[in-house]
């Protein structure tokens, strides 16, 4: 599979670019730089200007065969010897401004701003990563020295369309506003990176715990999400997605100390638990009707029965065998008992935690005793902080 660059990569070889159609007053077609995996990358430069006292270009975002929203948009770079400002026109756009007497880096339209704490640019800051930040730079002293320059640099990293694509991405749960982030840590973007998916939910679980709150609700997705809504009316923004990442969620949570975790999820996620799967992916077990059978056969479900859940193709369709047997209650409560199990091995004392399972028709199934006290808990601790 095709490899990518990030947005890093894009805005350091823009950057490149443009400094050095400054300095040499001559138009450079490509730009190559060297990401931090130690592999080039050669740039085409986009839609390139030059003055006398600025120069200006984009690169094309390539994302490979990986899927990403920002994928096609222009990152542009503008270099000048003056401060020519961000274009915001706002009175506290000193805050997106990085640099020193050398280079001066600025975010311009597109470009998103920190809001929320626990990332790793500080609330306030332009949304340009560390690392990306450290590679605009160098290439830019590069490139001076290359031309024998000793003066300053004002560099503005912008993308039009940034505001607009950064709606289809997380960044508003992570406190990210106004645009797409500068990202990337090794310049290389790798093909359906599950790595991306795990940091996401890492990041914004750093973020809850930032804040200082010791509980956090996990949901797989938005229909978790949006049931918990519904059902309890709580914020939504209290819960952190997950997706199929349960295990590695429950190790971060522990490893930052949190104190009680509420998992809600629809039953055709959280059957698999009772198993003890703890990635929920169907490419790594699909084991949901067989336990449910299972559990079934602990409720006092006959052999007919049994051999009818076997055969369904979908949890619903198992659950309406349940309620016409009427025999669901008593088979949630065996697999709620096996949920739990297996959550409470994972964690291993480490914390409090629990559980709700629902389904989209028949609402909620399974609630494990300590929930309602996760949501008292939750309460609380949100009053003293608002």
């Amino acid at each position: 599979m095709k490899q990518g660059f990030t947005t890093g990569s894009c805005a350091s070889a823009a950057a490149r670019g443009a400094v050095h159609m400054l300095l040499t007053g001559e138009i450079a077609e490509k730009m190559t730089i060297m990401t931090p995996a130690g592999i080039e990358y050669e740039a085409p430069l986009l839609d390139i200007n030059v003055t006398e006292d600025q120069a200006w270009c984009a690169v094309k975002k390539i994302s490979g065969d990986d899927p990403d929203v920002t994928a096609g948009m222009l990152i542009y770079a503008r270099a000048s010897y003056e401060d020519y400002g961000d274009g915001s026109g706002d009175a506290d756009s000193e805050k997106n401004y990085i640099g020193d007497e050398k280079v001066v880096i600025c975010a311009g339209f597109g470009i998103g701003r920190v809001t929320k704490p626990g990332l790793s640019v500080a609330v306030g800051r332009p949304a340009i990563n560390p690392v990306p930040l450290k590679m605009i730079r160098n290439e830019v002293l590069k490139e001076c020295d290359i031309n024998g320059y000793d003066g300053r640099i004002f560099v503005q990293i912008y993308a039009p369309e940034g505001k607009e694509r950064a709606k289809k991405t997380f960044n508003e749960r992570l406190g990210i506003e106004g645009g797409i982030s500068i990202i990337g840590t090794s310049g290389i973007v790798e093909p359906m990176s599950l790595s991306a998916i795990k940091e996401t939910i890492r990041l914004e679980l750093n973020q809850k715990c930032k804040l200082g709150f010791r509980q956090v609700a996990l949901t797989f997705g938005n229909y978790g999400r949006d049931y918990m809504k519904e059902r309890y009316g709580y914020d939504l923004d209290i819960s952190v997605k997950i997706s199929n990442f349960v295990g590695d969620a429950l190790d971060m949570v522990m490893d930052m100390g949190f104190d009680h975790v509420l998992l809600t999820g629809h039953i055709g996620k959280m059957v698999k638990l009772a198993g003890g799967i703890m990635n929920t992916h169907s490419s790594y077990a699909d084991c949901r009707m067989e336990l449910l059978a299972g559990a079934a056969m602990f409720a006092g479900a006959d052999r007919d029965r049994i051999a009818g859940i076997l055969d369904c193709v979908s949890t619903d369709a198992a659950l309406d065998i349940l309620s016409r047997e009427g025999i669901l209650d008593e088979t949630m409560a065996v697999l709620g008992e096996w949920i739990g199990k297996h959550l409470e091995k994972k964690v291993n004392g480490r914390m409090k935690i629990d559980h709700i399972v629902y389904s989209n028709e028949r609402g909620e199934l399974i609630k494990s005793k300590g929930a309602d006290e996760w949501f008292i808990s939750w309460e609380q601790a949100a009053g003293q902080k608002i």
